[in-house]
């Protein structure tokens, strides 16, 4: 299973970022942690926020474990660059590049787990009104009180007004 993260337009230099992303490349996540807690660079602060972002991705989204990650690929790419001047002797300009950089995280597992699958909501076939109609009484049925009445929707679902133009 791969896990992609991606940091678009940080505003320093792809040559810069990639001495210390080459660093980190094929080696595991805590590992890397730590080198970038160590390590004194202006682009470790951000690859840190994107790994833990990378991890975090892992975890909630197809329930890795981070002891079994690796960092399988990180990319640095050139970003758009922004165009200034800076006035020079005898009315001349010279012109400065500020660099940016687009970095794409891909962390793999170490060992394969087997795949887990979310469960999806059931869809009921129906092909006639009295079928949908059945289907309906049953609900009903569900959401019947023990004097009998039937429970509006909205009283278990919807939570009280928050928010209110004018005081009380």
């Amino acid at each position: 299973m791969e896990v992609k993260a991606k940091l678009r337009y940080l505003r320093i230099a792809p040559r810069k970022v990639r001495l210390v992303a080459d660093q980190m490349r094929g080696e595991s996540v805590a590992k890397s942690k730590g080198f970038l807690t160590f390590t004194i660079k202006k682009a470790t602060e951000p690859l840190l926020k994107l790994l833990n972002s990378a991890v975090a991705n892992a975890k909630n989204n197809f329930d890795l474990e981070e002891s079994n990650l690796y960092i399988s690929e990180i990319r640095v790419d050139e970003g758009p660059k922004m165009k200034r001047w800076m006035p020079r002797a005898r009315g001349l300009a010279s012109k400065i590049e500020k660099k940016t950089s687009h970095i794409t995280l891909t962390l793999s597992e170490i060992k394969e787990t087997a795949k887990r699958t979310k469960k999806k909501s059931e869809a009921i076939s129906v092909s006639k009104v009295s079928e949908i109609k059945d289907i309906v009484d049953e609900k009903k049925t569900k959401w019947k009180k023990e004097d009998g009445s039937v429970k509006k929707l909205t009283e278990k679902i919807t939570p009280k007004k928050m928010f209110r133009r004018k005081s009380i």
